[in-house]
């Protein structure tokens, strides 16, 4: 469980926030780049996020979290059809970040 918790956060470290904007505090990943393909590359990200979410649910969370999870889902792959602030405000928003600290107040005890 803690191995599979482990590979979940750094996938969504690589999605969210493995790039430093130089100069910068701001940080974010491959979900913003690849979103900038149009179209595709949304769908595309989805999907991964949407396979934390399903990787939360074989850790047993419960469906009140996963909906949670799912709304953060489908808050940035709706933002992220807006051109170009859709890509800015998604890098920004981190909703795989969001999800994976989520699962892991959860399986920690601090989420009901």
């Amino acid at each position: 469980m803690r191995a599979r918790l482990e590979r979940l956060k750094r996938l969504a470290w690589l999605l969210d926030a493995s790039i430093q904007l130089p100069g910068t505090k701001f940080r974010f990943g491959l979900d913003a780049v690849i979103g900038l393909v149009p179209a595709g590359g949304t769908v595309i990200m989805t999907l991964v996020s949407l396979w934390i979410v399903w990787e939360a649910r074989k850790l047993g969370a419960p469906a009140p979290l996963l909906l949670r999870m799912l709304v953060n889902v489908a808050i940035e792959a709706a933002i992220d059809f807006i051109p170009v602030a859709g890509d800015l405000i998604d890098a920004a928003f981190k909703a795989n970040l969001r999800n994976v600290a989520l699962l892991e107040d959860y399986l920690n005890g601090r989420l009901p």
